[in-house]
């Protein structure tokens, strides 16, 4: 059955008698102190009365104030510290508007409004459920994504339970709520909240949560079961008294002291069983039940036995989970006996110690009879599992905040969960853009992707999407993919999806289109870069191509990588233009043993005998792989030559993974020349620009022309390759005003 919250202690006039609310909080945990908890009583509840005029009550009848004490009498049975307490008093206060949270931090402290913002960001999951969809319904993919999602948003364990104790409120809050709004928070709660309780192994919220949602999400079916326990409720009272005491007069003539309580299966579960083992009502054993707690472990076994002694055991109903623990650590003796009057009864025994843990969270129910599935993200587990060992260390040593600090470090996520505008929730990897989205979502849409907004703020093409935010694309009817998005520089894709498709797209253009393209696109990046005087024949000889016009074709479609020709152009004209051309790639001799910071890694081991194949002619930052040759060491190939791709079928044994080593620590001065609009806050939007990039500024010249309204700006930096100064013109590019950024070289 639900749990019946107590009623909080009011005056004669109806408001809360806030010092008997303290002194029941402080009876329950007296390390709390009491001066805090009445200061943020007394901050929600002005705030409160300063908002009676607008929006001062939510969920049919409860206040902002009385909700924010409710949840904090919750927290105080799962023994959380004082600020967890606070933020649980404040918070609904500043999710309706009638604090901010700025004042919560300048009166409580950063910590507390750190826990408010945390519940505020989970907030985000109730906005964006359709209550027409339930798991109910099958959307299973969708449910399993917001689980996800809620999980990633959390780096503090309090917020969790915070936010369970705030939906737990909540739902039983919309008792006499509409139909549609009892359904979606039944929802939400269900599908969301149920299984993050169950995951956190705290037992009695998970299971109100869950009766109080099938309430409205089976009506029929709850009134059903709960017509049947009812029926019953006084013929089983007076029964398990019965059992209760016998048990009790047996135990304490042993010398057993024992705590013995009568467990009331809740309806959930009781349907569950019903539908998963196609039972009737009359075959649930376990609806009448009685659970034993003892001192010492060895008084369990003792226990069983007097159990055993008084009562017929049931065969194949016996569960040791104290000498065999469960997958999750749970302890307890599970036995079924024929009781008096022939009555089916289970009978659970266990320790104190073993009961604190099933019920407050440290190891109850992990993973067993969940209402949520595993999870294929090594993240999620990663985030449950860190999640539990500061319930854990909680349970023994008291400092929550402190240890959630201590077990957050190494706990990074390798997804991002964001929604559509219609509520869907995408996962993504960790680092995609709206282009990346776009893509995820439809082909065409990312094909016609002229624009996107992330929670109503127009933002780039580029802009890295985080977890929790709502992303709207903005599409052109007649729209193209630009050739510009493949470039790695510029940084508008990240997933090997969303790339394919594009160059698919490209693919698909007629040949003339690429040619013209592509030598547009070469030419203006050797520009940008100083590349120039480029034989684009011989380029294309190096790039294992007949001619130019297949280069630029090659280009054009997306065969061809950019950054590879750029680098084979970089090569090309290094003999030619003598110290004048950096040597920001070294080159590298065949055959040699490498050694060194930029040797080649076989299987991750370096300073081994490799050669560059003449064939292929890869150059660092190729996708490389090696060939075992007889005699003369290991033969580094191109991934996509048609000579290795030959071999490798003829000799898979003899094709082993490669990769390039580190970069080279040597860095190179490099000229480089802006020209833009001129603009307040130019020059320190171009700096900050190098800052992210970690360029070192060896020179600035910055000239003005008031004639034209524009600024020349010329800096010496120092990279460490050609790849770096692709990426700082390209992120240059892209400042607002900026008319051309590139390469300057001396005359």
């Amino acid at each position: 059955m639900v749990q019946v919250r107590a009623q909080q202690p009011v005056n004669t006039d109806g408001s809360i008698n806030l010092e008997a609310w303290l002194d029941h909080i402080l009876s329950v945990d007296p390390a709390l102190e009491r001066d805090s908890l009445r200061k943020a009583c007394e901050f929600a509840l002005e705030a409160e009365r300063q908002a009676i005029d607008t929006q001062h009550i939510w969920a049919e009848g409860m206040s902002s104030f009385r909700t924010g004490l409710e949840i904090a009498e919750i927290l105080a049975d799962l023994k959380l510290d004082q600020e967890s307490l606070v933020a649980a008093v404040l918070y609904r206060a500043v999710r309706e508007g009638k604090a901010e949270l700025e004042a919560v931090a300048r009166q409580f402290g950063a910590q507390v409004a750190k826990l408010v913002e945390g519940v505020l960001r989970m907030a985000a999951i109730s906005a964006s459920l359709n209550p027409r969809e339930s798991l109910v319904l099958g959307s299973q993919a969708q449910v399993d994504n917001l689980r996800k999602m809620l999980v990633a948003m959390i780096d503090d364990v309090r917020v969790a339970l915070i936010k369970l104790a705030e939906r737990t409120c909540a739902i039983r809050a919309v008792k006499n709520a509409p139909d549609e709004k009892r359904y979606r928070v039944a929802r939400e709660v269900f599908d969301i909240y149920a299984p993050l309780a169950h995951r956190l192994g705290i037992g009695h919220i998970k299971w109100e949560l869950e009766d109080l949602s099938f309430r409205y999400l089976q009506p029929e079916q709850y009134k059903q079961i709960a017509k049947l326990l009812h029926e019953r409720r006084l013929d089983r009272e007076r029964y398990i008294n019965q059992v209760m005491q016998q048990l009790r007069d047996e135990l304490t003539a042993t010398g057993i002291e024992a705590d013995i309580s009568g467990r009331a299966k809740h309806i959930y579960s009781i349907w569950r069983k019903m539908q998963r083992k196609g039972l009737e009502f009359s075959q649930i054993y376990d609806v009448r039940a009685v659970r034993v707690l003892v001192p010492e472990v060895r008084d369990c076994y003792t226990a069983l036995g007097i159990v055993h002694t008084l009562w017929r055991h049931i065969p194949k109903e016996f569960d040791d989970y104290i000498a065999n623990p469960k997958e999750n650590g749970y302890r307890s003796l599970h036995t079924a006996v024929i009781g008096p009057e022939g009555k089916v009864l289970e009978v659970q025994i266990r320790t104190q110690g073993m009961h604190e843990e099933a019920e407050l969270g440290v190891c109850a129910h992990w993973l067993y009879k969940g209402t949520d599935v595993k999870s294929g993200s090594s993240h999620y587990e990663e985030k449950i599992a860190w999640l539990r060992q500061v319930l854990e260390w909680h349970e023994e040593l008291g400092d929550i905040g402190g240890l959630a600090e201590q077990l957050r470090v190494d706990i990074e996520p390798d997804r991002v969960y964001v929604f559509t505008p219609d509520g869907h929730a995408i996962d993504l990897p960790n680092g995609a853009t709206p282009l990346d989205f776009a893509y995820r979502v439809h082909t065409e849409i990312g094909h016609n992707c002229r624009g996107a907004k992330v929670n109503g703020r127009i933002v780039p093409l580029n802009y890295s999407l985080q977890t929790g935010e709502q992303v709207e694309i903005i599409t052109g009817k007649h729209g193209a993919p630009s050739r510009d998005w493949l470039n790695p520089n510029l940084g508008y894709v990240s997933t090997s999806r969303a790339r394919a498709k594009i160059i698919h797209w490209f693919k698909l253009q007629a040949r003339d289109q690429n040619v013209i393209a592509g030598k547009n696109y070469l030419e203006r990046e050797l520009n940008r870069l100083a590349l120039q005087g480029v034989d684009f024949d011989r380029l294309a000889e190096k790039c294992n191509l007949k001619n130019a016009e297949d280069l630029f074709a090659a280009l054009g479609a997306g065969d061809l990588r950019l950054a590879h020709v750029v680098n084979a152009a970089q090569q090309l004209l290094e003999p030619e233009r003598g110290f004048d051309q950096l040597e920001l790639l070294p080159r590298r001799h065949a055959p040699t043993r490498v050694g060194g910071a930029d040797e080649i890694q076989i299987l991750g081991v370096g300073n081994l005998l490799t050669q560059m194949a003449g064939c292929c002619q890869p150059v660092p930052g190729d996708a490389i792989v090696g060939y075992i040759t007889q005699g003369r060491g290991v033969s580094i190939h191109r991934q996509d030559c048609p000579s290795v791709l030959q071999l490798g079928e003829r000799e898979p044994q003899r094709i082993i993974q490669v990769s390039w080593g580190q970069a080279p620590a040597k860095t190179y001065p490099v000229d480089i020349q802006i020209r833009a609009y001129d603009r307040s806050g130019l020059l320190r939007d171009v700096t900050q620009v190098l800052l992210n990039e970690k360029i070192n500024v060896l020179a600035v010249n910055t000239q003005s022309d008031k004639s034209d309204n524009t600024a020349n700006m010329r800096l010496t930096i120092e990279i460490p390759g050609m790849a770096a100064l692709g990426r700082l013109l390209a992120r240059i590019a892209q400042l607002p005003n900026i008319i051309e950024a590139k390469r300057s070289r001396a005359s």
